[in-house]
């Protein structure tokens, strides 16, 4: 009986076995998978190839508890948008996040692995539309000392355009009696100059129902928009981080008044004094925002002013670059 047993579990045994895919790839070793786990959390600067164009995009990866990895993703256009769960395994990793402003009714699915000390991989859009992209980690800013700063620049003269140009759509900007004026939504205005540390000096009108934005080095957005004074602070709303940051409360003066930021930034740490209040204290920006020219946050930027949300005033840009 025992002997019929055996022999009767050996088949088996062996008939499992030949059942099984010849070409079944086994899961990585715990070690090499805690390895490759380590060298993907992070800050991710992403290029995306939008069939030969480059478009920024980011990504950060964080371990939650033990074993499961969550994150943040900013894409091509739209604010950060939370991960639930970043699958991993063989050093290839995938997750996906529903649409945002973006057309088409299916999730995101952004698939990649590690490449060396960076990543690459597709991303395919809510429209099924695929793109590949790569990316590197992102640096960390951090200064040894804090910056000496050098003389003031007027960067809106008060005459014209200069040291600016349009980007985006036709032109709609102009001076009238001294104010930089974007009488309905059109082009972006870039500067011309570069900026690394800097403090900031802007003060804007905005009509009812508008919408604009300040992006410091290009990269990250200072929303400008008329918010109700007492909304709930909010990382979209007036004098926030464009999806990162949010201010202390919405100190704004509301519609057709001349309004005024002061904006120190010095590495990541940004500090947001609205109309004479401070709202947001050194906080670290984690990341590019939607609707930056470039992922490249190692390099200097322009100041970047957003045209296309509607009617937006300028009558004071200055600032005051670190030597």
């Amino acid at each position: 009986m025992l002997k019929k047993f055996l022999v009767s579990g050996i088949s088996c045994l062996l008939i499992s076995t030949a059942m099984l895919p010849v070409n079944a790839a086994p899961h990585e070793p715990a070690a090499q998978q805690a390895q490759d786990q380590k060298a993907l959390i992070g800050r991710w600067d992403i290029t995306v190839d939008e069939n030969g164009k480059p478009a920024p995009s980011w990504l950060e990866v964080k371990l939650s508890g033990t074993r499961t990895l969550v994150g943040y993703f900013v894409g091509t256009s739209g604010s950060a948008r939370p991960v639930a769960k970043v699958n991993f395994n063989n050093g290839k990793f995938s997750f996906t996040i529903p649409p945002q402003w973006e057309g088409g009714d299916q999730d995101f699915v952004i698939e990649g692995e590690l490449a060396g000390e960076g990543i690459q991989g597709t991303i395919t859009t809510s429209e099924g539309k695929q793109f590949s992209y790569k990316g590197v980690k992102a640096p960390y800013l951090k200064r040894a000392a804090a910056p000496a700063w050098g003389k003031s620049i007027n960067l809106f003269n008060g005459k014209d355009l200069t040291g600016w140009k349009a980007v985006g759509a036709a032109n709609q900007w102009e001076v009238r009696n001294g104010i930089l004026t974007s009488p309905k939504s059109g082009a972006n205005l870039i500067s011309e100059q570069q900026f690394t540390d800097f403090k900031l000096t802007v003060e804007f009108r905005y009509k009812k129902g508008s919408n604009s934005g300040v992006y410091l080095r290009g990269r990250y957005e200072v929303q400008i928009e008329d918010s109700p004074k007492d909304a709930h602070p909010n990382s979209v709303l007036y004098s926030g981080v464009y999806g990162f940051l949010a201010p202390s409360e919405i100190n704004a003066l509301g519609p057709d008044q001349w309004q005024r930021y002061d904006i120190t930034l010095v590495g990541r740490m940004v500090t947001i004094v609205a109309n004479g209040k401070t709202v947001i204290s050194n906080q670290e920006i984690p990341g590019i925002t939607g609707g930056a020219l470039n992922s490249n946050e190692g390099e200097p930027g322009p100041i970047y002013i957003q045209g296309d949300h509607g009617p937006i005033e300028f009558r004071k840009i200055v600032i005051t670059p670190a030597k």
